[in-house]
């Protein structure tokens, strides 16, 4: 993790000495000249350190209070340097919100031990205690430095269906597969790369431009490799995870893969890092296959002025039931729900429902429509519910459905199963 540094000194030889002693530490510095400059680097950049001379125009005192009123949610380490030797001038300093006080001249060996200290104990404050990757706070800091570069690339990388293996396989078998996915992005980042963490199961990497596509490539590539070392035997051999539990039985889940949305440029027309994060999970929702691991790559693009795209929501659901007094209930109950029910399916359609329910016959026939439907790729986001009255789950789950419902059931069971599919 590249730390940020920024002297604040209106001298020009002793800040350039100081960058290049920072820069040995394996963290970025970045020079102000003046008050102004630095107040602006410190509101754009979020610094994790902030090293004041007392040749500012402004007493170190008043400026610490002044820094410290303004990044109350990021809290920088402040570490003063100055001509004075005064316990009093020491004091009040510290006071004042300052980290540490260095006399000049500086010995340049203890001043790299206590920025290297300072340091450390701030990216060990700002760590996930699994997977000792920098937390959401920091992830956050370090996208709103990227809105003002050019040359660095975001990935945004989630572990799709954790939470179903979880459910399955136990929380310390799911663990396993995130530190194998950190070790796997670990091996492939150079030392000006950063990853980090914004939630248990989503990811951030900032890297070159120039290798962010290949990254991608290489990532989804060597972690479909691994995971299947996760699974029982039975499920290898299937294909796929059946869910556990009272609401979840019969329900058939894929196995884990990621999902990987970049940006490659185009940041300086991005407003703010809440726009960027939405952006990127959309961009990563592209990349979403029927199974496996994939990326997509967003480029810049031309749009109108004040454009607005809006989410379109699929309440399309396909019903095919033999029992007609049964499927007249299904319809009105969905209908009642805001669902516009299809009396056709048009196989060639570009738009396909959400949700299909389908009967399997009694003998099973109309598991070999199943398998046509999943076999389309317009079907690709489509959820099959397969209702019953043969209980042979597995040959049911092999052929594609989403979920096996056997009958009887409740019709308020199916509606609850069709809102979490077309969610």
């Amino acid at each position: 993790m590249l730390s940020t540094v920024l002297i604040i000194d209106k001298r020009k030889e002793l800040p350039a000495k100081y960058k290049k002693c920072i820069d040995s530490v394996e963290a970025k510095a970045i020079i102000a000249h003046n008050l102004r400059d630095g107040l602006s680097a410190v509101q754009n950049l979020e610094p994790d350190m902030i090293i004041v001379s007392d040749s500012i125009d402004e007493s170190l005192s008043g400026f610490c209070q002044k820094i410290r009123a303004l990044t109350y949610n990021t809290r920088p380490i402040i570490v003063a340097l100055s001509k004075s030797a005064d316990f009093e001038d020491r004091i009040s300093v510290l006071e004042s919100g300052a980290d540490d006080f260095l006399s000049e001249p500086v010995n340049i060996e203890e001043f790299k031990t206590r920025i290297r200290a300072h340091l450390r104990r701030d990216i060990e404050s700002n760590l996930d205690n699994k997977t000792l990757l920098p937390n959401a706070k920091y992830v956050r800091k370090a996208l709103k430095r990227l809105l003002s570069t050019d040359n660095q690339a975001v990935l945004l990388v989630g572990i799709e269906n954790l939470d179903d293996y979880k459910s399955v396989y136990t929380e310390l078998a799911a663990d396993k597969i995130v530190q194998t996915f950190v070790a796997i992005v670990k091996s492939a980042l150079d030392e000006n790369d950063f990853i980090g963490q914004l939630n248990d199961e989503t990811f951030v990497v900032v890297t070159n431009r120039f290798s962010a596509e290949k990254l991608s490539e290489f990532l989804t590539f060597a972690f479909d490799t691994v995971s299947p070392k996760f699974y029982s035997e039975e499920d290898a051999q299937k294909g796929y995870m059946v869910l556990k539990g009272e609401r979840y039985a019969g329900m058939r889940a894929n196995f884990v893969s990621i999902l990987i949305g970049g940006i490659l440029e185009g940041f300086n027309m991005i407003s703010s890092v809440d726009v960027l994060i939405e952006r990127l999970f959309a961009v990563k929702q592209l990349a979403k296959i029927p199974s496996g691991s994939n990326y997509a790559i967003e480029r810049v693009k031309l749009t109108g002025t004040d454009s607005v795209v809006a989410d379109v929501i699929n309440k399309n659901v396909y019903i095919y039931e033999p029992d007609e007094s049964l499927g007249y209930l299904i319809r009105t109950a969905l209908e009642l729900q805001g669902y516009d029910v299809q009396s056709e399916l048009a196989l060639e359609s570009a738009i396909q429902p959400a949700v299909i329910v389908l009967d399997s016959g009694e003998g099973l026939e109309n598991l070999e429509f199943l398998r046509k439907i999943k076999s389309l790729q317009n079907f690709v986001n489509t959820k099959v519910i397969v209702t019953t009255t043969v209980h042979n789950k597995f040959a049911i789950l092999d052929s594609g459905a989403d979920l096996y419902l056997p009958k009887p059931y409740e019709i308020s069971d199916l509606i609850r199963w069709v809102e979490f599919f077309k969610s």
